[in-house]
């Protein structure tokens, strides 16, 4: 899709930003229409399916996906629970209230499910333009170490690891973010 998007807009060539799984979708289009992206960015992502946090993976299967989509109220007291294992920003759980309620449950159920069974690492090495992967040490939705496999398999690879930061990075140190992100598109590798 992202593929017929940018042919509707007339965008020949561009950097690919994601964050989550728009990260692993980014990387997915770097590998399948390398013609289309100039740089890879992927901030959080999984390259391997498995690296979920084990509630986000049981959240694919359509049963309890069910169960969560019927008891929101339960879902919406999890997020603000968890919230601070997850991020330092207190408008996190509003914003994902707002997210989730912008969804649906068959398209929760076939993300999710798409994203468990992903595996990029066979076809990384094919990903021949910059590429950047931004994690957070205290990841506790996408395993932190999802950056092995990208500095294993992408031979113009930059990892970013950020110490003090969860999966929403840009929300935890959002400066050091952006100077990371700004200096590699403006490509300043030299500076991240």
């Amino acid at each position: 899709m992202v593929d017929q998007f940018m042919e509707r807009l007339g965008i020949v060539r561009a950097p690919l930003v994601g964050h989550s799984m728009g990260g692993t979708v980014g990387l997915s289009v770097a590998i399948d229409y390398p013609e289309r992206v100039s740089k890879v960015v992927v901030i959080g992502s999984p390259i391997l399916g498995s690296s979920l946090a084990l509630l986000l993976k049981l959240s694919g299967y359509r049963g309890i996906a069910f169960l969560v989509f019927h008891a929101m109220w339960a879902l919406r007291l999890g997020i603000r629970v968890s919230a601070p294992l997850i991020t330092s920003d207190p408008r996190w759980p509003e914003m994902m209230n707002r997210d989730l309620s912008r969804t649906t449950l068959e398209s929760f159920l076939l993300s999710i499910a798409s994203l468990q069974r992903t595996d990029l690492r066979p076809f990384l090495n094919q990903v021949s333009i910059p590429a950047l992967g931004m994690y957070g040490d205290k990841d506790v939705i996408v395993n932190p170490n999802q950056w092995q496999p990208m500095q294993a398999g992408i031979s113009k690879v930059y990892i970013k690891r950020f110490e003090n930061a969860g999966h929403f990075i840009m929300l935890d140190e959002p400066q050091l973010f952006m100077e990371t992100l700004k200096n590699f598109l403006d490509g300043d590798t030299l500076k991240l």
